[in-house]
C-alpha cells in the first residue's frame, strides 16, 4: 500500500468517526438534553453529560489539557504514518485520529466551554461517547497488532 493509499485509509476512518460522533451528539443533544431515555432499563440509558475531562470522564477540570493533548497526538499520527510500514495499522489509527477530533470539536465549537457532550450511560462505566470508544477500541486494536507484532519477532 502506497502511503498515499495510507492516508486516505486513515483520512477516510477518522473523517467517519467524526461524523458519527458529532451526528449521534446531535441527535441526543436534540432528543435527550432535558429527558434522559432508558433503553434498556437499568441497563443502558441516553442522557446528557457534559465532560471537561479525558475519555470516560478521566481528569475533570482540564479542557485546556486536552485540548492540547488531541492536538499533539494527531499530528504525532499524522507524522508516524509517514514511517509506518504497516497498512494494516491504518483502521486503529484513524480511529485514535477520529474519535480525538470528534471530541476536539466539542471543546472549539460546541458552545460547552471546552468540554465534551456524553451520552452513552452503562451504569457501571463512566458516560461516554462514540468518539470515546473509539479511542478505547483503536487503542487497544493498536496494542494487540504490537504484541502481535513482538512475538512474531521473538519468534524467528
Amino acid at each position: 500500500m502506497t502511503k498515499r493509499n495510507q492516508y486516505f485509509v486513515l483520512s477516510l476512518i477518522a473523517a467517519v468517526v467524526v461524523g458519527v460522533d458529532q451526528l449521534t451528539k446531535t441527535i441526543a443533544l436534540e432528543n435527550f438534553k432535558d429527558d434522559p431515555q432508558d433503553v434498556i432499563e437499568g441497563v443502558l440509558t441516553f442522557r446528557i453529560t457534559y465532560n471537561s475531562g479525558g475519555a470516560f470522564g478521566l481528569l475533570q477540570g482540564l479542557p485546556g489539557l486536552f485540548l492540547v493533548a488531541t492536538i499533539v497526538a494527531a499530528v504525532v499520527i499524522l507524522f508516524w504514518v509517514r514511517h509506518l510500514d504497516r497498512p494494516h495499522w491504518m483502521v486503529p489509527l484513524g480511529m485514535v485520529l477520529g474519535g480525538g477530533l470528534g471530541n476536539l470539536v466539542d471543546r472549539v465549537v460546541r458552545s460547552t466551554d471546552g468540554q465534551v457532550v456524553d451520552f452513552i450511560d452503562f451504569h457501571v462505566w463512566p458516560v461516554f461517547n462514540i468518539a470515546d470508544a473509539c479511542i478505547v477500541a483503536g487503542v487497544v486494536w493498536l496494542l494487540f497488532l504490537g504484541g502481535r507484532e513482538e512475538v512474531e519477532r521473538m519468534g524467528e
